[in-house]
């Protein structure tokens, strides 16, 4: 059959049927993954979920046109690359990855990426050109350290009017995080609140920044969150009961989890933000050309079942401003 008689065969059998012709050209599954430097960010997870039911409102639906891929290095970030690299051994067409140590390992794997949270100030820690040009291959969501910690410390100072000294407990081998506890620390100095720093690196470091709280008590508490802090968080969370300590935490899944209350990004509205931006990525644009996106909610949440066995009473004035009280 010559070449024009087969063309218009195939035309005729679009016009009988329209749908003929795209049968024979199956829709396209794109491939995504998810990497942490904790627990991975699987589709089942509470996390992966609200991530999958964003896309699902772009069109993406798993097993039907996409495909999900969770790895997660449970606190030994020396994992990471080899995980990236299974990543690409799969194909993935975009990453989303959640703190900097797996942003930065992403960065040098060369995968499209999206940054869910907790990475700290992307351009300080050279993981971006600008907020407004990444320039690479990443982008994603950020806050502002120094701006949330002022509102940590005045939520404090509302519960403790006393407070004049803060223990500030990071991990100091996470650059993003330790970037991220100097522009905290400089703010609450800025109002006149002294800072104890507690860097850690490894789990057996809790031991003794538990040891100079005991020997040299803080008014309170704050936690950067990374994998680090996150999966040691128990210990925390029964220190400062123990001590009769407030803390404040910035994920609020801190304080479901038993923290005391927090102040921070709606992580929620970081994954849908995410999916967003994963599906004009899957749609051709570029992490280089994306700009960097702020939350825009904040919630303050309050576990008041946590203030009673520490024995503090919260003002009724504090726990008005709160928009959730766990009890």
């Amino acid at each position: 059959m010559k070449r024009r008689e087969f063309l218009a065969l195939l035309g005729a059998a679009a016009l009988v049927d329209p749908h003929a012709a795209l049968a024979q050209a199956p829709a396209r599954v794109f491939h995504l993954g998810t990497i942490q430097p904790a627990v991975p960010l699987t589709d089942a997870s509470p996390f992966g979920k609200v991530l999958v039911k964003a896309l699902a409102q772009h069109g993406y639906v798993i097993g039907q046109n996409l495909t999900f891929e969770a790895r997660g290095a449970m606190g030994d970030v020396a994992k990471l690359p080899a995980l990236l690299q299974e990543l690409k051994a799969r194909d993935v067409d975009v990453l989303v990855a959640v703190g900097y140590v797996a942003a930065l390992a992403a960065k040098a794997a060369g995968i499209p990426t999206v940054i869910a949270w907790g990475a700290g100030d992307p351009v300080e820690t050279k993981l971006i050109e600008s907020l407004a040009h990444p320039g690479g291959n990443i982008t994603g969501i950020s806050d502002v350290a120094a701006t949330l910690t002022t509102k940590r410390l005045s939520l404090l100072k509302q519960l403790s009017p006393k407070l004049q000294k803060v223990a500030m407990l990071w991990n100091n081998d996470d650059l993003g995080m330790t970037l991220r506890y100097e522009a905290s620390a400089k703010a609450a100095q800025s109002i006149g609140i002294s800072v104890q720093p507690l860097g850690v690196r490894e789990p057996d470091d809790f031991n003794e920044a538990f040891a100079v709280m005991s020997k040299e008590p803080p008014d309170a508490i704050i936690m950067v969150a990374d994998a680090l802090t996150v999966l040691n968080r128990k210990r925390l969370f029964e220190f400062a009961a123990a001590k009769r300590l407030p803390a404040v935490y910035e994920y609020d899944f801190l304080v479901r989890d038993g923290g005391l209350m927090s102040y921070g990004p709606d992580l929620t509205e970081s994954l849908e933000r995410a999916a967003a931006m994963v599906d004009r990525i899957f749609k051709g644009a570029r992490p280089a050309d994306l700009p960097f996106e702020q939350p825009t909610r904040y919630p303050f949440v309050l576990n008041l079942k946590t203030a009673k066995t520490i024995g503090l009473d919260v003002p009724p004035t504090l726990l008005a401003l709160a928009d959730e009280v766990i009890e």
